[in-house]
């Protein structure tokens, strides 16, 4: 789409990694504060989020490799390099176009996720 403000290549990346609003804003508070490990219940109180739910947007980021988790401690890194120019441009667009990317989130197909989902082997199970 020519009219479209975000980028055929960040909409990809929302698409692919980015299920919510709250999958956004948990990323983007961690990346503000790289050098801090996180609790989910510290994250849940910044984004005004029940522990439960945030606990699963931070492990659904974990398997993305979009955040570190560690002992029950959740930190911004160990992302694909790719990954990192790309979550700065997030940043930097949502800043910019909050309506648009918050309208792209939650036209996103959830339950084809859901079903994508069932089939990932996680570490923990």
């Amino acid at each position: 789409m020519a009219d479209d403000p975000i980028p055929a290549d960040l909409r990809d990346f929302i698409l692919r990694y980015i299920d919510s609003v709250a999958h956004l804003e948990a990323l983007l508070l961690l990346r503000a504060s790289p050098e801090t490990a996180w609790e989910v219940a510290a994250v849940a109180a910044r984004l005004y989020s029940s522990a439960e739910q945030t606990g699963e947007v931070l492990a659904q980021l974990c398997d993305e490799h979009l955040l570190v988790c560690e002992d029950g401690l959740y930190r911004y890194g160990g992302q694909p390099p790719e990954h990192l120019a790309m979550i700065d441009r997030l940043a930097e667009s949502y800043a910019r176009q909050l309506i648009p990317i918050t309208n792209l989130i939650h036209s996103k197909p959830r339950r084809i996720r859901q079903f994508a989902d069932a089939f990932k082997f996680r570490k923990d199970h």
